[in-house]
Formats: C-alpha cells, sequence, structure tokens
C-alpha cells in the first residue's frame, strides 16, 4: 500500500514467527481483527451485539463466515475482546491488500458503536474509574468519516 520493500534479516526469519497474510487470501479469504478491552460492568452480550453491529457496518466486510468475537483475556479491571471479520473476496483487489483499510473501518465503526450505547472503551489503560463513561455524545462527532469514501 505505500509500496515500500522491506528487508528482514535472516536472524529474525529464523528466531520470530513471520505472518503471510496473503498466502491464503485468495482460497480461504482473508481475516481482520482488533483488540477491545471493555470494564467487566458491561455485560458480555450487549458487548458482543455492539462489537458483531460494528463488524456488519464496516467497509469491504463479508458475511460468510459471519463476524465473531472471541474473549481473549479476563485481566484485572476489563476484558479483552478480539472481534474476526473476513474481508469481502468479491473486490477488484486480493483481499489481503485491503486488510489496512478493512482495519481502520472496523475501528471507525467500533468507536462510532461503543460512542452511541455510551460505552467506554478501557484500552490502552486508565488510571482510576471516572464517575461517567469517557464517550464522545453523537452530537460532538462532526467532520468527515476518517475512512474516506467507501
Amino acid at each position: 500500500m505505500r509500496n515500500e520493500e522491506i528487508t528482514i534479516p535472516n536472524a529474525v526469519v529464523v528466531a520470530s514467527p513471520i505472518v503471510n497474510y496473503s498466502r491464503h487470501a485468495t482460497d480461504r479469504g482473508a481475516l481482520v481483527a482488533t483488540t477491545v478491552t471493555i470494564g467487566y460492568d458491561t455485560p458480555l452480550r450487549q458487548v458482543h451485539a455492539m462489537l458483531l453491529a460494528a463488524a456488519s457496518r464496516m467497509r469491504h466486510v463479508a458475511m460468510v463466515p459471519a463476524p465473531f468475537v472471541l474473549q481473549r483475556t479476563l485481566s484485572d479491571y476489563y476484558v479483552g475482546y478480539e472481534p474476526m471479520v473476513a474481508i469481502d473476496d468479491t473486490a477488484a483487489v486480493v483481499p489481503a491488500r485491503l486488510r489496512p483499510q478493512a482495519l481502520s473501518s472496523l475501528h471507525a465503526e467500533i468507536l462510532d458503536e461503543f460512542n452511541r450505547n455510551g460505552v467506554q472503551i478501557m484500552s490502552p489503560h486508565f488510571m482510576a474509574q471516572p464517575a461517567e463513561p469517557v464517550v464522545v455524545k453523537p452530537g460532538q462527532w462532526g467532520g468527515q468519516d476518517p475512512g474516506g469514501p467507501a
């Protein structure tokens, strides 16, 4: 996307896992995922519903396989959720190349959905529980869609 050539030293190849997002993207589809941490005071099923609603509205989403959500962590102050969404493979480009745009769209939709429902996202960290949820109210959103045109 940035027209960059990346060189990976042999020591890194041998010592670290390398993730290839395009290898199976054409035959198995490409997935995007992100992690969202939400306080224990928000019901699990509400978080799932909000993440799935956000996923259904994002750009480049494929509804088959259906988006799903995993609980990844039970931390001291929050639960870590990971929404997983398939990228639409009917696009003119290889689905793996849509990863940055799809992930950006997913993030924007998650922010909108959680703000719309008054649910505070707890990541990356917080110092003290505020009296009111830390959200941006819909009337204060303003501006253009940061994801750009569809």
